[in-house]
């Protein structure tokens, strides 16, 4: 939410509540040294970092404990063992990544997710990861897309369920407190520190005033903004980086969202499967793409790596292929990995068999139908990847929230590796900034003043009794997204976007809530504003960057533009958001050296 700024020079009553600012309303007030914002794997991670160091933090999410968005990340997590290609080395892994993401990644970023993912994997092991192994009981490791080498370590096709498994299991042996289903809707800042955050408790409805001189923003990406999707529809929306924004820190590339290139087809499957990912490790494990003649289309666009290229690149070729009437009645292509072993594909991929099978389809012998969707957001909070720092004193993010491992393009196991490798970083710093002084002063009058005008705004919106409901809204957005800045994109469509973002945005005048503030009407509205200024800072960016650089394509622009290697920031200022440009760091030189020795793998023995 985006209230008018309260007076910061109210009265305070006898209880510390400002006086002057409007009616008194009922929240619980909660001290904590340090807030974690969200409780998937990179918010566990650097809880876990925190109670290591002795210094106890209050988890929250907006889900049961346990059930994060990182359990829909299946297909592995990266780090270079050399379990079965020893000539693997962290320094290769981060040359990679920097391929992947089109050189403006932060260099410093990749070098430290690279360098440390090996022990992050022994630290998940040692922690009781069931990792696959291979027959000699190392780690076993298999191909991802865009990869010099077998670095994607996992655990069937379920990796990042186990994972949050291990963290939480590690995190309640630590005994980290934590709150489930509770909402952040703004933090407390005056734009240079913040003070803590307010919220509701989505069961009860009940406001929460949380007070704290260390905030962790680990909420997630924005993906789900898009109307196809592989999230659910309640995650994803962009609550991190615009609670961020709003509380003065800057937001970077957010022109980049990863289309992944198999999401499920909901015209063959039905609606609520529309988009669900299908996991890279299909065809990791050697999965082929076939158009409706029957043809591997693959072979015109990637002769040499095929399926398993960067995923912009197969999503730009199956768009193509749809665009030029080759795609299945249902308007997707095949994937088929009948050719393996059944055996083989059932211990390998066995949630993508039974959630198949359930669905009537076994695909030890048929194809499935695929189709790109919105998976993954490159771009996020722009933060010092040592510290997680922010700008802002106090807050600082880390995960999916962040823009800077990824540049351009996610390169697949990526995105398991960057939540620990960082988190722990994060943790470990934010844990040596808390000291016994931190709570000693009372909340400022103007913040408190600030977190109650919140809460009468939130008031205000469940009593909404308009004709535009709120999943109607997002709806549109996603179709609206999807049009304007989809796989395939150009300046003046862009244009037009934003246009249809203030006619959406006029819209929500008139916006009804059924229900109250425990109801998924309301949950949808506090989402529909989070997503709409992430929305506006996607297509101003897309439209600025005039050129096409990994997941990014104007048909307008086709070409890389070397002068364009530099990162989009995105601020609040007075009349608006305000973008500026900041050129990209060089990588360390013996990451240079990997970089030019150009490593690559054949992929072909997979036929």
């Amino acid at each position: 939410m985006t209230p008018q700024k309260p007076s910061a020079d109210g009265e305070q009553a006898a209880d510390g509540r400002a006086t002057d600012v409007g009616p008194a309303v009922d929240y619980e007030t909660v001290s904590v040294p340090v807030l974690v914002v969200g409780a998937g794997a990179a918010g566990a991670r650097v809880a876990i970092g925190l109670a290591q160091n002795g210094v106890e933090p209050l988890v929250i999410g907006k889900r049961d404990h346990g059930d994060a968005h990182t359990t829909w990340a299946a297909g592995g997590i990266n780090a270079s063992l050399g379990s079965l290609d020893p000539e693997d080395d962290w320094t290769i892994h981060a040359a990679d990544t920097l391929d992947e993401g089109h050189f403006i990644n932060d260099p410093r970023a990749v070098e430290l997710t690279a360098k440390h993912m090996p022990d992050r994997i022994r630290e998940l092991d040692d922690w009781g990861m069931p990792f696959d192994r291979t027959e000699d009981g190392k780690i076993n490791q298999r191909y991802f897309g865009a990869q010099s080498f077998r670095r994607t370590c996992f655990v069937g096709d379920r990796t990042g369920e186990a994972m949050l498994d291990t963290l939480v299991d590690r995190a309640q042996s630590l005994e980290i407190p934590y709150r489930d289903n509770v909402m952040i809707t703004r933090l407390l800042s005056d734009g240079d520190r913040v003070y803590g955050a307010a919220g509701y408790d989505m069961e009860s409805g009940e406001f929460i005033l949380f007070e704290s001189d260390h905030v962790v923003l680990a909420a997630g990406g924005s993906s789900a903004l898009y109307n196809r999707h592989s999230s659910r529809d309640e995650e994803n929306n962009g609550d991190g980086p615009a609670l961020a924004l709003e509380a003065g820190a800057s937001l970077m590339d957010m022109e980049f969202v990863q289309f992944h290139p198999t999401g499920m087809v909901g015209d063959r499957y039905g609606e609520d499967w529309d988009g669900r990912l299908v996991t890279e490790a299909v065809r990791g494990e050697g999965g082929r793409l076939l158009n409706a003649d029957g043809e591997r289309f693959m072979e015109e666009y990637s002769p040499d790596q095929m399926e398993l290229d960067a995923r912009d690149v197969v999503a730009r070729a199956i768009a193509q292929e749809l665009r030029e009437g080759r795609g299945t009645e249902n308007g997707g292509v095949y994937l088929d990995i009948s050719h393996r072993d059944d055996k083989y594909i059932k211990s390998r991929l066995p949630r993508m068999y039974e959630r198949f099978m359930d669905l009537g389809v076994d695909i030890t012998e048929e194809s499935m139908e695929v189709a790109p969707t919105a998976h993954y957001s490159m771009g996020g909070v722009d933060i010092d990847f040592e510290t997680g720092e922010t700008g802002v004193s106090g807050l600082y993010a880390v995960g999916e929230t962040v823009a800077g491992v990824h540049g351009a393009n996610r390169l697949g196991g990526n995105s398991l590796a960057e939540t620990v490798a960082i988190g722990a970083l994060v943790g470990d710093h934010v844990a040596a900034q808390v000291t016994d002084d931190d709570r000693d002063d009372a909340l400022p009058a103007g913040q408190r003043a600030i977190a109650e005008r919140e809460f009468r705004s939130l008031q205000e919106l469940a009593a909404s009794d308009g004709d535009e409901t709120p999943g109607g809204l997002l709806a549109d957005l996603g179709d609206l997204l999807w049009e304007h800045a989809g796989i395939l994109r150009n300046g003046e469509s862009l244009s037009d976007g934003l246009a249809a973002l203030d006619a959406l945005r006029e819209r929500t005048g008139d916006i009804g809530i059924d229900g109250d503030r425990t109801s998924l009407s309301f949950e949808l509205a506090v989402d529909l504003f989070f997503s709409l200024t992430v929305a506006e800072a996607l297509l101003l960016s897309a439209r600025k960057r005039d050129e096409s650089r990994g997941a990014h394509y104007r048909t307008d622009a086709p070409s890389v533009d070397p002068e364009w290697r530099r990162n989009i920031l995105v601020d609040r200022g007075d009349t608006g958001l305000e973008l500026t440009t900041r050129g990209v760091a060089e990588p360390s030189e013996a990451v240079s050296e990997a970089v030019d020795v150009g490593y690559e793998l054949d992929y072909h023995h997979l036929e």
